[in-house]
């Protein structure tokens, strides 16, 4: 594996931690928690990229490139609904006007984890 790869997937690693840990807050940061697992699933899916020696855009949207990895990889098309559910949480619920629910957050946090297992498979 890429050095860099392994940096993509370190940084993916501690925002999927920091998401976990914000869940355990008193009262939880839901908006934070799902930014965080946004994070991390870019960020593998940037380590695929990374490894598969394509270029690395600066995009916050998971679903273009999941694109750029299905030419590779086509099994990865079952996750496209998570990546579309994570995107949203990119921007907009950063600032005022969105807030995150409990519920989103622990679905953020499912999908993040299961992304997590997925990548860190295929790149081992």
């Amino acid at each position: 594996m890429q050095k860099l790869t392994r940096e993509w997937l370190r940084k993916a690693r501690a925002d999927l931690r920091g998401a976990h840990e914000l869940m355990e807050a008193r009262p939880p940061v839901y908006d934070l928690i799902c930014f965080h697992c946004q994070q991390c699933v870019e960020k593998l899916l940037k380590a695929m990229l990374q490894e598969l020696g394509a270029s690395v855009p600066r995009t916050h949207d998971l679903e273009d490139l999941l694109a750029l990895i299905l030419p590779h990889d086509a099994t990865l098309k079952s996750i496209r609904r998570g990546l579309k559910f994570l995107s949203a949480f990119a921007v907009d619920y950063r600032y005022p006007g969105q807030t995150a629910t409990g519920r989103q957050a622990k679905a953020a946090l499912r999908w993040a984890q299961r992304l997590d297992i997925t990548v860190r498979e295929r790149l081992a």
